[in-house]
């Protein structure tokens, strides 16, 4: 399984690259950064810890309900530079940090982990209360993704009084930021390896203590060091951006757990990228937005499981994929359940999600409940229900759309294994490719409606964005990343600019368009 290979550590860029793309100057990318740390530090880096960025091809949102998704990988990506500091003066902290950004509107951060110990904790409470770094939650900070990456490598390896080695940093990237291309994912990612390496606890130069780490280990942290700048993610992102291969999508299960395996695309697609220039600052909008879906799912669950009768303990946080395996009678032991079984009871569970909907009157075309209401139907009281779903996590609504975000999360968990099933089959049989192209175009249209009307989580931009694309050819086009997010993905056939002549300049126009209308506005 890919999830279970070490972290690969290369010595020269073939290795690394093989014959990926050539839109990018790989050599004078890494050369410059290279450069930069020597002229800022006075020495070369030990080590250039890479994490590319990822564009989702369906299964949007659905990865914190433990549903599977299918993202890629891209050649954009963030590369950290890191040292030890040679010269360690008897002011430097333990595992301080001289954090610099290539990018010359983040200025020079300077911080270190504060050892700390209280008396009477448990044994794993010391081990979590052992260090802190402080990340600002509130404010969208570059360096508190590189301090998020740095806390996991500390509580897990440095638990018992061995101390980090007092780095030298300096990042780079070319994953716009709150673009949807997951920047942020990236960061936490390269950071957390950039400190594994330096500190000696990869596979290639593993020493001192804690496990050896494999690539799903790496993805299993990253989510939790993401967590720390305030950001509940689902796992996606990271694992897109640690576990992709060449040419394919990657299909992700994390139910019964994390795994991962390359979904080959169909000859004669081509998927486009397009750049509507609005920035998602999810750190920031979290609470109306990415945290507030998280919570709203969550509680969806438990109010779907308590409709079918489904054992779930007062304190636990079950997903919608667990009530799918509830419900099914699925054995977790024994892997998830087969396709069909899977997609079955999906079209189940659009019909039970009706007892999501108000049992009041409410104003006209309202679909959401108020706060009172979600409690009553959970079971628990108003004392439970905050200490299970919101004494982590901050949120702010007045009505929360229950009905509208589960409706989304099962019908878009199927499109995902129908995208899956398509390209699969289309590897193994004489499918027309033209024919391959449409269906899998017709299933991203759907994600869009989907997104736009049940998720909300598009925006004007965007929905012109994916109309101006269908308008000129496009077999499919959605968005990808986040809430009110940059990125649109859209799919043509290879020979798109014979089948519409004028069709791919009409698109560029009409994209300038849209995208100096945008600019115009700031």
């Amino acid at each position: 399984m890919a999830a279970e290979q070490p972290i690969p550590v290369y010595t020269n860029l073939t290795d690394l690259y093989g014959s990926l793309g050539t839109s990018l100057n790989h050599a004078e990318k890494w050369n410059s950064v290279a450069e930069e740390f020597q002229q800022r530090f006075g020495r070369k880096p030990a080590f250039i810890a890479r994490a590319p960025g990822r564009v989702n091809l369906i299964g949007e949102h659905i990865d914190y309900c433990l549903f599977g998704v299918l993202p890629a990988a891209i050649e954009r990506d963030i590369l950290i530079a890191i040292s030890r500091r040679p010269n360690i003066h008897a002011e430097d902290a333990p595992g301080s940090v001289f954090a610099e950004n290539m990018q010359t509107k983040y200025t020079r951060q300077v911080f270190a982990p504060a050892p700390r110990r209280r008396a009477s904790v448990s044994e794993e409470e010391v081990r979590l209360e052992e260090w802190h770094l402080d990340i600002n939650t509130k404010e969208l900070r570059w360096e508190s993704y590189v301090k998020a990456g740095y806390y996991g490598v500390l509580i897990n390896y440095f638990a018992g009084g061995s101390n980090p080695a007092p780095v030298d940093i300096l990042v780079t990237g070319t994953v716009p930021a709150g673009s949807g291309l997951s920047s942020s994912a990236a960061m936490v990612v390269g950071s957390t390896l950039a400190f594994l390496a330096v500190n000696g606890k990869l596979e290639g130069n593993f020493t001192g203590n804690g496990p050896k780490i494999t690539k799903g280990q790496l993805v299993e942290m990253a989510v939790a060091n993401e967590k720390r700048v305030g950001v509940n993610s689902g796992g996606m992102d990271q694992a897109a951006s640690v576990i992709s291969v060449p040419s394919s999508a990657l299909y992700i299960s994390f139910f019964p757990e994390l795994s991962a395996s390359a979904v080959p695309l169909p000859s004669g697609a081509v998927f486009i990228i397009a750049n509507s220039l609005v920035v998602s600052d999810k750190a920031v909008t979290a609470k109306r937005n990415y945290n507030l879906r998280v919570v709203e799912t969550l509680a969806a669950a438990r109010i779907l499981a308590r409709r079918l009768e489904l054992k779930v303990e007062k304190t636990e946080k079950v997903t919608l994929r667990e009530v799918v395996g509830r419900l099914a009678g699925e054995v977790e032991e024994a892997g998830e359940m087969p396709v069909e079984w899977l997609l079955e009871t999906l079209k189940r569970m659009e019909r039970e999600i009706e007892c999501l909907k108000p049992t009041k009157s409410s104003e006209e075309g309202q679909m959401g409940v108020t706060m009172e209401e979600m409690i009553e139907m959970s079971g628990l009281t108003a004392e439970e229900f905050h200490d299970v779903y919101l004494s982590w996590v901050e949120v702010e609504a007045t009505h929360f759309q229950l009905y509208k975000r589960a409706k989304h999360v099962f019908s878009e968990a199927s499109r995902v294994l129908q995208f899956r099933q398509i390209c699969l089959a289309a590897e193994s049989s004489p499918s027309s490719p033209m024919d391959v192209i449409k269906d899998l175009g017709q299933l991203m249209n759907e994600s869009q409606t989907s997104c736009n009307e049940l998720f909300q989580c598009s925006c004007p931009e965007l929905n012109e964005l994916t109309e101006i694309a269908m308008n000129v050819g496009a077999f499919g086009s959605r968005l990808t990343g986040e809430y009110s997010t940059v990125y649109s993905l859209l799919l043509f056939s290879d020979d798109f600019h014979i089948k519409a002549p004028g069709g791919a300049d009409a698109l560029y126009l009409s994209l300038l368009r849209i995208m100096s209308t945008r600019l115009s506005r700031k």
